[in-house]
């Protein structure tokens, strides 16, 4: 009977804090919003700046935190250190592992079928490049970050690089995509080690800075030389991807893969074939990931993320194995890049700035560092996410015709990865399963007590 009154004593102590924080979130909340939300400026048609204000929301923002965080304090005082297993049954958490175990065979014979599901829907078509796109943008940087352990905030840099030497090859030299592919990741490569270099005596947070200087210098060398890349004005007229340079996917063309094949003429083929294309990048990129986990160079990155002074002591080279992490993760970001640029046929630097590699980095994150599975299930829900709140007009039915559900759009993703992070902090497949084991422990330990050495 003593226990209630010991519980109401600690929720009774506990209350001022729970206010406090509470009061704390909603005047930075208040701060943020009265600057994003609150006031609205715009040029009037004389020239002169307009503004007007929207308090309102902004009170019903501020309420809204203030509420939430009481809620989330209340949620993880009740969970306790257990976390999710008061909240899922042991026979869901059962469930939920069988069909983990068969999530990746769906997911691989889903993206197979995509084109065939959705022939005629040229949208989710491109939605669903644009997500395999940054599916192996989020397998490249998982390289560097999921299994070398370093941070890297400047991985678009690499992107970049593979679109503009794709881009400037083929406009300058008239290369096929399929010459350039290659060059581009090894271009992205070497620009990887020059990055290597700098840093190799850098972690943490300090690695992030320089890696984040190296994003940004890349993007201004591409504005400023104006020469050769055309500035901020970017190329355009790059040439489309051909069939192997068998035929290609232009109706005044000869060769035009339908007069080729006798088939009826249609749009959609160069849709399908840079899905497969891209869908192909990304396997090469898990093939390749999973068979250098396996080797020394793989546990050499592993060992390195847990413990660079134990991976010293090990013998282990420290300086190569940082190298070649940031090579092959660099390679498969020249790889992306370089397709980017055949799919939109046009290239500027605005498409390369820092939330370019905030999103990677989240992505990997929020999948689970490592997990090849779980970052390629948070990109179809970050990409396909936030493509998919565009399309919120029921909300004009609830807050009104004014209400834009893009101004909004940004603010409902945080919190969804705020709500994720506290829900699964390692990421949505967040388990490291090791590479090497030793498998005959025990019968060793056995044959050594037979001989009498035990």
């Amino acid at each position: 009977m003593k226990a209630p009154s010991i519980n109401t004593a600690k929720t009774a102590s506990g209350i001022p804090a729970l206010l406090k924080t509470a009061c704390v979130n909603a005047l930075i909340a208040l701060v943020l919003f009265s600057l994003m939300v609150g006031v609205r400026t715009e040029a009037g048609s004389d020239g002169q700046l307009t503004y007007w204000t929207r308090f309102g929301e902004v009170a019903s923002l501020v309420a809204a935190v203030f509420g939430g965080s009481i809620v989330l304090e209340l949620l993880k005082q009740w969970i306790g250190p257990s976390g999710a297993e008061k909240l899922v049954p042991p026979a869901v958490r059962s469930g939920m592992s069988f069909v983990g175990s068969y999530l990746a065979p769906a997911l691989l014979i889903f993206t197979l079928l995509v084109p065939v599901i959705f022939y005629d829907q040229r949208y989710i078509l491109d939605l669903a490049i644009l997500v395999l796109t940054y599916v192996m943008l989020g397998w490249g940087l998982n390289v560097v970050v999921g299994l070398a352990g370093l941070l890297d905030l400047g991985y678009v840099a690499f992107y970049a690089v593979g679109a503009y030497s794709y881009a400037l090859l083929a406009t300058n030299f008239g290369w096929s995509f399929w010459i350039c592919l290659p060059l581009a990741g090894v271009l992205a490569a070497f620009w990887g080690v020059l990055l290597g270099f700098p840093v190799l005596r850098l972690r943490g947070d300090y690695l992030a800075i320089v890696t984040l200087a190296f994003g940004e210098i890349i993007r201004l060398v591409l504005i400023n030389w104006r020469e050769v890349t055309n500035g901020s004005a970017g190329i355009s007229g790059i040439p489309k991807v051909s069939f192997f340079g068998l035929m290609t996917f232009n109706v005044s063309d000869p060769n035009y893969i339908a007069k080729v094949l006798h088939i009826a003429t249609s749009s959609a083929y160069y849709k399908i074939f840079l899905y497969y294309l891209i869908l192909g990048l990304c396997l090469l990129t898990a093939f390749v990931t999973i068979r250098l986990r396996r080797l020394p160079v793989g546990r050499a990155w592993e060992a390195l993320r847990e413990d660079e002074i134990a991976c010293r002591s090990l013998g282990i080279n420290t300086t190569t194995t940082k190298l070649t992490a940031f090579a092959t993760g660099a390679m498969f970001g020249g790889f992306a890049g370089s397709f980017f640029a055949a799919r939109q046929g046009f290239v500027s630097p605005e498409s390369f700035v820092f939330l370019e590699s905030a999103i990677i980095l989240a992505i990997v994150v929020l999948g689970g560092m490592g997990s090849l599975v779980g970052i390629a299930v948070a990109a179809m829900v970050m990409i396909g996410g936030t493509e998919a709140l565009r399309e919120l007009d029921f909300l004009k039915q609830i807050f009104g015709p004014d209400f834009t559900p893009e101004l909004y759009r940004m603010l409902l993703f945080g919190m969804a990865m705020v709500i994720v992070m506290l829900w699964k902090p390692r990421g949505f497949v967040g388990s490291r399963e090791p590479t090497a084991f030793l498998k005959e422990r025990r019968a060793v330990s056995s044959s050594f007590t037979k001989e009498g050495h035990g």
